[in-house]
C-alpha cells in the first residue's frame, strides 16, 4: 500500500478523535505498515470543530498529516464545507445524510456516499455518540483488504471503556453491514 490518508471530521463530542486513534492502533497491528495519527479540535469541549487524521504507508512517513485525503468522513455541515474540496480525485467522502452537499455534487459525482450515520446511531443503538463506531464499521468495509476487520475490532475493545464494548461493537457492526455501492471500493488505492 502506498500512502493512504483518512480524515475524520465533525463536532467535538462525536468521537472522531477516538475513531482516529482506533484506526491508527489497528494499522500498527499490520506488519510492515507505518502509521501516523494526529488530531485537532476547537476550544469547546462539545460542539466545536473536531478532526482526526490517520496516514498509512508501507514506506517511511515523511509528513505525518493528511495532505489530500483518500477517504474523508464528514458528520457536520461545517466539516463538509471546510474539507469537502480537499479530496483526492479518486477519493471517497462518507457524509451524514443531514449535510447539504449540493455545492459539490457535480465535482464529487460517484465519490460521495451520504448515509444516515447519526440517525442510525441514535435510533438503533440509542446513543448518537455511537456514530463514531458506525463510521469505523463503514471504513473497515472499505479498507478491509489492507487493515483486517479483526484488527479494528481488537483496537475498539482495547480503547473503549469495558462497560461500553457491547454497544460499541453493535454500532461497528451496524456500520459494517451498511450497503455501499461497489464504486466505493474502486476509488483509492487501499
Amino acid at each position: 500500500m502506498s500512502r493512504y490518508e483518512i480524515r475524520l471530521s465533525g463536532a467535538g463530542g462525536q468521537g472522531m478523535i477516538l475513531a482516529g486513534i482506533i484506526l491508527a492502533e489497528s494499522g500498527v497491528m499490520v506488519d510492515d505498515l507505518n502509521v501516523s495519527q494526529s488530531q485537532s479540535y476547537g476550544p469547546e469541549s462539545r460542539g466545536g470543530a473536531s478532526r482526526a487524521e490517520v496516514v498509512f504507508d508501507e514506506d517511511q512517513i515523511d509528513f505525518p498529516k493528511v495532505i489530500k485525503p483518500d477517504l474523508l468522513v464528514c458528520l457536520t455541515q461545517e466539516a463538509f464545507n471546510q474539507y469537502g474540496e480537499d479530496l483526492k480525485n479518486y477519493g471517497v467522502i462518507i457524509a451524514d445524510s443531514r449535510i447539504d452537499t449540493t455545492k459539490l455534487k457535480d465535482k464529487l459525482k460517484n465519490n460521495l456516499y451520504q448515509l444516515n450515520i447519526l440517525d442510525l446511531a441514535a435510533n438503533k443503538i440509542g446513543k448518537e455518540i455511537s456514530a463514531n463506531m458506525v463510521v469505523l464499521g463503514i471504513i473497515a468495509k472499505i479498507i478491509q483488504k489492507k487493515i483486517p476487520v479483526e484488527f479494528i475490532k481488537k483496537a475498539i475493545i482495547e480503547k473503549v471503556p469495558p462497560q461500553t464494548v457491547d454497544d460499541n461493537m453493535e454500532a461497528f457492526e451496524l456500520g459494517f453491514q451498511l450497503k455501499l455501492d461497489k464504486r466505493s471500493y474502486a476509488y483509492g488505492r487501499i
